[in-house]
């Protein structure tokens, strides 16, 4: 019997999980093909970490070649779908175009930067949602506070000194709880002292940080990140973006070369192009992450609006542990369309949060129970280990490492300005007027991570 063509298009969270649980479902039924712009699944968690200089960046990637060996990976942006010719094309890296016949589509494009209609700040920020980008404000913070040590106008040098993260979810109070760490280790060292510590502010529109985590969390986050002596604005937005500086819209002008963006995210472009139905942008699928009136199509991950059968008449929100935990169930349930196993429908209990705060600092409330300080960090820490489908010995040394060594102030300038654009869709798409936040991540409630 000839093997089914089963192709999958991204390797996030929902894609990479799914790749692996066919390999095991579906080895001997299934030709499994993987479509992705890089030949590595990313772990986001980890990127406020490889931005603070704590973790090397490879430690926040795994290899897919090295990880799915009987999986083909191909090289390559999805550019569109023909749902009844049952063919993907797209771009590979070098400019080249080819196209991929499918049986079975397992879509898990994922997720992009949100824009909101703010003058400027397309020009002038920079988001947080790639190895490219982390290693991007590494560098730019590094840089800022190296220029500032030698400015001779101190207005000049507080401006440099000056960081402005717009959006207090997880991932950008993560983003400030790790770099304001380094800023201000990198200021211990400049010859300049007296010129001033580093101004840090958290800007969001909600009224509190964190405010999808219990209040306890968010309280604990709100604590700490204060005692550093970071700015936590709530309910205060930006009005205007240049290269100088921000503009609140309670009046205050920001003097500032940092600007980073961190609202949330929205489905990637490409989910809309299908032509199906659609809620708040993402593919609507049903209970058992199917495509209604396309048999052979999967959803999963960012792009699908999945069901909440725990919660009727909602969808679950976009996570990475969900993504994770749908990656499963969507592998699981094309084994079962080639015959192997049984369907099932995808059902989620949460059992927690974690939040890392930088050093030995975090907010967790694991089955419920709310814990702070080292603890919490121990817990967070323990948690990325296991959830972790790769490096964790790398990691859990560059932890050691930097707990008994100083960070190394440096720029690698690898990643220019220009390669990391905020706006990676089209205006059309960017400027949407809800405005979710990025959700945090939870703790699973199964054992695949290990």
């Amino acid at each position: 019997m000839s093997r089914s063509r089963v192709l999958i298009i991204g390797a996030g969270f929902a894609g990479y999980r799914a790749a692996r649980t066919l390999a095991r479902a579906a080895r001997h039924t299934a030709d499994v093909t993987l479509l992705n712009p890089t030949d590595y699944f990313l772990y986001l968690p980890l990127l406020p970490q490889v931005a603070a200089g704590v973790l090397e960046p490879r430690r926040s990637t795994v290899s897919l070649s090295g990880t799915l060996p009987r999986t083909r990976l191909v090289l390559g942006e999805a550019d569109a779908v023909d749902l009844d010719a049952r063919t993907v094309r797209y771009t590979g890296p070098e400019g080249g175009h080819g196209t991929l016949g499918y049986d079975r589509l397992v879509l898990a494009v994922g997720s992009v930067n949100k824009l909101l209609p703010v003058p400027g700040i397309a020009e002038h920020a920079h988001g947080f949602r790639g190895l490219p980008e982390a290693l991007y404000l590494r560098d730019h913070v590094t840089r800022q506070i190296e220029l500032a040590a030698v400015a001779a106008d101190p207005a000049e040098a507080r401006a440099r000194r000056t960081f402005v993260v717009v959006g207090a979810g997880y991932t950008g109070t993560e983003v400030v709880a790790q770099v304001q760490l380094l800023t201000d280790a990198l200021v211990r060292k400049q010859p300049r002292r007296h010129s001033g510590p580093p101004r840090w502010l958290l800007v969001d529109v909600a009224p509190r940080v964190l405010p999808e985590l219990d209040e306890r969390l968010s309280a604990t986050a709100d604590r700490v990140l204060r005692g550093r002596g970071v700015e936590v604005r709530t309910g205060t937005s930006v009005q205007e973006a240049t290269k100088d500086g921000v503009l609140l819209d309670d009046g205050e002008s920001v003097d500032s070369r940092t600007l980073v963006w961190c609202v949330g995210v929205r489905p990637d472009p490409l989910v809309e192009s299908l032509g199906q139905p659609l809620e708040r942008g993402r593919l609507l699928v049903d209970p058992f992450l199917g495509v209604p009136g396309h048999a052979e199509v999967f959803a999963c991950g960012d792009a699908a609006a999945v069901p909440d059968l725990e919660k009727p008449g909602e969808y679950t929100p976009m996570t990475a542990q969900h993504a994770w935990r749908q990656g499963r169930v969507a592998g699981l349930n094309v084994a079962a369309s080639l015959g192997r196993g049984i369907r099932r429908a995808y059902r989620h209990k949460d059992l927690g949060f974690t939040v890392d705060l930088g050093g030995a600092q975090a907010a967790a409330n694991p089955f419920g129970i709310p814990l702070s300080g080292p603890l919490a960090g121990a817990v967070t820490r323990g948690y990325h280990l296991a959830a972790l489908p790769g490096n964790r010995i790398r990691v859990a040394a560059d932890w050691l490492l930097d707990a008994v060594l100083p960070r190394q102030g440096v720029q690698l300038g690898l990643v220019r300005s220009g390669s990391v654009p905020l706006d990676t869709a089209s205006p059309a798409l960017a400027q949407t007027p809800d405005d979710p936040r990025t959700s945090p991540k939870e703790i699973p409630d199964d054992d695949a991570h290990r």
